[in-house]
């Protein structure tokens, strides 16, 4: 075996370790017993412990340094699979191996609390353990940031989207804060001007809801001979390529938070079984980044199945399903209820144009929390007054503030910035489909997203990690990441579409 063979047996065995660890987590989320949390935490650190020693012992350096002095070789995809093999080996040895198994059960041990001060609506119940995890999220910070010379919030914000730093982000959010809150107001003085959607009569037993959902997410795709939907308190899309598991979470007096939720996940799920085949458990076959990822989720729930053309083809299927007549149930009102716009609390639930403030708000708090600028036990009271800065409303409880998101808690600080880098990726992409593929709105009212999934795989899904997430953006469309193109996209929907028409 070359060296170069052998870092990708290496790398396939990390691989294999890490699905496991996705497998269990999933399990945790989904399945686990409460009283089965210690014995899951040990499972998952040893589990992290081993795959970094793996990528730290002294021979994957070795190999690395030797497969590099080769002479140049005419594939470039092995010449990015070695430069994706030296970034995760570049990483890995910034941290220490106990570090490495701290940090995940400092994960588990919050994620567990999370639950539990959910459940609670008391957020003192998770504080201490925050505290705790976000110590050792500082540590690592400052280890990754020293070793690869970022600032320290930088280096977790390129683990989630490599390449993407602190002043990217500021840059983008400032020029959408620009026009967000003016747009939000027009639009629902708009629907001030108008009779309100009919609303759907519940209630929406789970079963139902869960029946409609996988008969949705088949129609789309989806091979659930390699995945399965379940329930878990937050909803979240795991596994591996070859058994993709997505969670949501239901709510029996509106089946429509459930529903756009599975299609949200439906998107990374489509993503995981597009990529590369032959690179599987290799580097550059994973998904590219978490900007890229979540464009994938929103360019499916956002830009189709929030489309007039799609609610008008799932009205009649969910008139079905819940056994609903009426006015209520026809595919105008349906298309008005998926994109109604309101100032929510609740980040998940929230519309297009609220839902980037949500995230601008959580970028800016895990900047103080990480720099230590807000303690942990004064994270409600910035976060209410954020929520009353960015959208004029306050939560009434812990659940509904700081609690409502997962991320932090299981020492994701760094993610929430991606979901607006894709949200404003998923506009570009639909419109470079759309004018590639010019049917493709008929297709989509009926039911058909072949011609969507398929310029999905070819322009973005299999590329896999050998493009940055800016490489892909403009190769599939002509041109980096545009403000403009999520605006007019914006202003195309909740204002054009739904401005009443004149004879």
């Amino acid at each position: 075996m070359t060296p170069f063979d052998r870092l990708c047996s290496r790398f396939r065995r990390i691989a294999i370790l890490e699905e496991a660890v996705g497998m269990l987590y999933w399990d945790t989320a989904a399945m686990m017993p409460p009283g089965a949390a210690d014995g899951r935490s040990e499972q998952l650190a040893t589990l992290r412990e081993l795959a970094h020693a793996m990528l730290v012992a002294p021979e994957t350096a070795d190999e690395l340094a030797a497969a590099e002095a080769l002479a140049p070789d005419e594939d470039p995809r092995r010449a990015m699979q070695l430069a994706l093999m030296r970034r995760r080996w570049r990483r890995a040895v910034a941290l220490p191996s106990a570090l490495v198994a701290e940090l995940s059960r400092a994960r588990s041990r919050c994620e567990t609390a999370w639950r539990s001060a959910r459940t609670e609506n008391d957020y003192a119940i998770v504080a201490p353990t925050l505290a705790a995890l976000l110590d050792l999220v500082r540590e690592e910070a400052a280890a990754l940031g020293s070793a690869l010379a970022l600032a320290p919030y930088d280096a977790l914000l390129d683990g989630y989207e490599p390449g993407l730093r602190a002043a990217d982000c500021n840059r983008i959010f400032e020029r959408l804060e620009e026009f967000l809150p003016a747009l939000l107001d027009r639009v629902m003085a708009l629907q001030d001007e108008q009779p309100a959607p009919l609303s759907l009569a519940g209630p929406f037993p789970v079963e139902r809801q869960a029946a409609f959902a996988r008969e949705l997410m088949a129609n789309i795709g989806f091979d659930f001979d390699h995945g399965r939907l379940d329930t878990s308190a937050h909803p979240f899309c795991g596994g591996s390529p070859d058994d993709v598991r997505i969670t949501t979470r239901y709510d029996e007096g509106d089946f429509l938070k459930a529903i756009m939720g599975v299609l949200h996940e439906t998107g990374h799920a489509l993503y995981e079984r597009g990529l590369p085949a032959d690179l599987r458990r290799q580097p550059a076959g994973e998904a590219r980044g978490m900007a890229v990822h979540e464009s994938q989720s929103l360019v499916l729930e956002m830009q189709a199945c929030r489309s007039r053309e799609f609610t008008g083809w799932m009205a009649p299927r969910a008139e079905a399903a819940f056994g609903g007549t009426g006015d209520a149930w026809s595919g105008g009102n349906l298309h008005r209820l998926v994109t109604r716009v309101d100032r929510g609390l609740i980040r998940v639930d929230a519309n297009e144009i609220a839902y980037p403030l949500h995230v601008i708000l959580r970028f800016r708090l895990e900047q103080a929390l990480l720099a230590g600028d807000l303690p942990v036990a004064d994270l409600p009271g910035a976060w209410s007054d954020g929520m009353a800065s960015m959208l004029g409303v306050r939560p009434a409880d812990d659940r509904a503030g700081c609690l409502q998101d997962i991320h932090w808690y299981d020492g994701g600080f760094g993610y929430f910035p991606t979901y607006t880098l894709g949200a404003m990726m998923a506009a570009q992409l639909f419109a470079a489909a759309e004018a590639a593929e010019p049917d493709l709105r008929r297709h989509l009212g009926a039911g058909d997203f072949r011609p969507l999934v398929g310029w999905l795989r070819r322009h973005v899904h299999g590329h896999g990690a050998l493009l940055s997430w800016d490489e892909i953006l403009r190769r599939a469309t002509g041109k980096p990441l545009d403000v403009a193109v999520f605006r007019r996209h914006l202003e195309r929907r909740y204002l054009d579409e739904h401005r009443p028409r004149t004879a």
